[in-house]
C-alpha cells in the first residue's frame, strides 16, 4: 500500500533528531499494509548491517532486530541445540508466503506485539531479552515475556529502537514441545503453547500466546501436576486478558490453550521419565 503521507525516508545510520511522525523502517511488511495517516518520515534499518545471528562464547544466541524469518530458519537448520526444531515451528506458524517470509523481521514482529506474533511465542519462550536503544543513546534490557504488555501495546518508548533479542544458552539446551491451533486450516494462530524442560535442573516452563493478549510464561521448578498446571494459567491469565477477535472467542481460546498445556505437560513428562 502507498503511503502518501511520507515526505522522506531517512538511513538510520545518520543519525537526525527524533520527530513526531517518525517511524522504524525494518521489513515494512506491517507498516505498508494498511493506512498510516500518521507517518511522515521511515527512518529505514536495512542497511545498519547488523548480523542477522549469532553465537557468543557464552553460548547465547543473538538475534538482530532486522534478521527475516528466512534468514532465521535457514540459520536454524544448523543450530546445534536441542531447541533448534523450535525455531522452524515458529518460522511455520507465520502460514505467510516467500516473500513475507523473506521481508518481515523478528523485530517488527516483537514491535507490533501482535497476540499471533510467532516471533513473541519463539523468543518469550526461550527467555529472550530484548536489548532497547533510546534516542540519546542509552540503552536498557527487558525481558520479551514483560516487553509485550497487551494486544498491539510493548514497552517502547517514543523513538526507543530494538537492537536486538539474546536468547540464553540454557534455554537453547532444553527440550521442547509445540503446539499451535486455528479456526481454519490456514487461519492465524488461536492458540499457541511451548514447553521448555530443562535438561539440568528438571525446571519446566509453559508460555501461552495467541490465545492471551500478552505472553504468558510460567516456571516451575519440576514438572507439575495437571491440576497445578491448570491453576497456575488460570491464576497468570485475568479473564479480560483472554483475547477476543475474529480468529477465536475468548472461551474457545481459553479451553485450547488448557488443553494444549496439558498436551505439552505430559509430552515432556514423558520424555523426562525415559
Amino acid at each position: 500500500m502507498d503511503l502518501n503521507t511520507v515526505a522522506e525516508i531517512r538511513d538510520a545510520g545518520r543519525p537526525a533528531p527524533w520527530r513526531p511522525g517518525d517511524a522504524w523502517l525494518g521489513g515494512g511488511t506491517y507498516l505498508f499494509s494498511e493506512p498510516q495517516p500518521w507517518l511522515r518520515r521511515l527512518v529505514d534499518l536495512s542497511r545498519m548491517g547488523w548480523t542477522p545471528a549469532q553465537r557468543h562464547p557464552d553460548g547465547s544466541l543473538e538475534l538482530a532486530a532486522t534478521c527475516t524469518i528466512a534468514q532465521l530458519s535457514r540459520y536454524a537448520r544448523d543450530l546445534l541445540a536441542p531447541a533448534a526444531p523450535l525455531f522452524e515451528q515458529c518460522c511455520r506458524a507465520f502460514l505467510a508466503s516467500f516473500k513475507i517470509w523473506n521481508m518481515a523481521t523478528i523485530g517488527g514482529n516483537l514491535c507490533n506485539g501482535l497476540p499471533a506474533g510467532p516471533m513473541i511465542s519463539l523468543t518469550s519462550a526461550l527467555d529472550g531479552t530484548c536489548l532497547l536503544i533510546a534516542q540519546d543513546g542509552s540503552s536498557r534490557r527487558v525481558k520479551v515475556a514483560d516487553f509485550v504488555i497487551g494486544a498491539g501495546r510493548k514497552d517502547l518508548a517514543e523513538g526507543e529502537l530494538l537492537r536486538s533479542v539474546t536468547l540464553p544458552a540454557r534455554a537453547l539446551a532444553c527440550r521442547t514441545a509445540f503446539r499451535q491451533v486455528s479456526l481454519y486450516g490456514l487461519g492465524r494462530s488461536g492458540a499457541l503453547v511451548i514447553g521448555t524442560l530443562d535438561p539440568v535442573d528438571h525446571s519446566l516452563t509453559v508460555t501461552v500466546t495467541a490465545a492471551t493478549v500478552r505472553p504468558v510464561r510460567l516456571w516451575f521448578p519440576l514438572p507439575p501436576t495437571a491440576g497445578a498446571l491448570r491453576a497456575a494459567i488460570e491464576g497468570a491469565v485475568a479473564d479480560d486478558e483472554w483475547f477476543d477477535d475474529i480468529h477465536g472467542l475468548p472461551e474457545w481460546r481459553r479451553h485450547m490453550a488448557f488443553r494444549l498445556a496439558e498436551e505439552i505437560r505430559r509430552e515432556l513428562v514423558q520424555e523426562e521419565r525415559r
